[in-house]
């Protein structure tokens, strides 16, 4: 399974981006260490692991504590190894959807929404909350993941444009 890993981090001066290696890793705390060692002060530090064109796994530290973890698919920690290190643990529900476990479909069940409804078929894990003081709500989040489509690489691309650090991550792509 491919993947492509990218670590968005926020200091004083502003976001940066560098590609991280994931290979050897051997528990989520040894992909944090990796995280906290791009920038060990930063303020905010995120990191997108998309693979194989099907999964998408956020990491978040706040002044390199507190790892918080979301995934697109519960699935991913079947199909590989990285999988099953980074999504394996977490519950099989989402949380930061106003208090409750169980996503919604976007619109709120209005039928003339413009807005998808997230993908029946996936099973988002973890804590879809994590990216709301950035600008990105646990429901905006469930949205871009499920929606019929996007690409991991999509959504992320989504998200950096909201941070304000889309070029950078696009720069990593292009090596």
């Amino acid at each position: 399974m491919s993947y492509f890993a990218a670590a968005v981090v926020r200091d004083d001066s502003g976001w940066t981006a560098t590609e991280v290696n994931l290979r050897g890793a051997t528990d989520i705390d040894e992909v944090a260490d990796r995280l906290r060692d791009v920038d060990q002060e930063a303020d905010v530090s995120l990191l997108f692991v998309e693979a194989d064109d099907a999964y998408l796994v956020i990491l978040r530290l706040d002044e390199g504590e507190d790892l918080r973890v979301f995934g697109s698919d519960s699935a991913y920690a079947e199909e590989s190894r990285l999988g099953q290190l980074l999504v394996g643990d977490l519950k099989t529900s989402v949380t930061g959807l106003d208090g409750d476990d169980e996503p919604r479909p976007a619109g709120g069940g209005d039928e003339e929404s413009e807005q998808p409804a997230v993908d029946p078929e996936a099973d988002p894990v973890g804590d879809a909350d994590l990216l709301a003081n950035l600008g990105i709500s646990a429901q905006k989040l469930l949205t871009l993941c499920g929606h019929e489509g996007m690409l991991p690489a999509d959504v992320t691309a989504e998200i950096c444009e909201v941070l304000g650090c889309a070029d950078e991550v696009e720069e990593l792509r292009e090596v």
